[in-house]
């Protein structure tokens, strides 16, 4: 069973909501989903390297959250609630250096105040690059 409010999620509306914000800044574009989980892409450029040429462990974390984020926003009604980051870690596991890393959330529990959700960087040869945990708080709108 799927656990998206909506139906069907637009990606392309999801990617344009992020668009003048950092997501939109670093190329991160929302590329697929499932009953239970969501992907984005990023690529390896001048944006996201750290100075010695591999993909930069901040760029990997803004990755991690904004997919976590966005997937955890379309698990509540828009109009009841919204959900903010909590806590992330993100564990680095093999530099990347160029192209596109893909990152994949999947719900790990979803709460009624809290969700917490891991999220899978992988290489364009579908290597790991890096594991995170994002813990998001559920709050009621009037809070937001």
């Amino acid at each position: 069973m799927a656990i998206w409010h909506k139906e069907i999620l637009d990606l392309a509306a999801m990617t344009e909501r992020s668009g003048a914000s950092m997501p939109g800044h670093l190329g991160i574009i929302f590329t697929d989903y499932g009953e239970d989980w969501l992907k984005a892409r990023m690529p390896v450029d001048r944006r996201t390297r750290q100075p010695y040429g591999r993909l930069h462990g901040g760029a990997s974390a803004a990755l991690a959250e904004t997919v976590a984020s966005a997937a955890g926003a379309a698990t509540v009604d828009p109009a009841v609630s919204s959900v903010v980051g909590l806590e992330i870690n993100a564990n680095h596991i093999r530099p990347a250096m160029d192209g596109y890393v893909d990152a994949v959330a999947k719900a790990e529990a979803l709460g009624r105040t809290t969700q917490v959700w891991t999220i899978r960087i992988t290489n364009e040869a579908g290597k790991l690059v890096c594991l995170s945990r994002l813990t998001l708080a559920v709050i009621p709108k009037q809070r937001a």
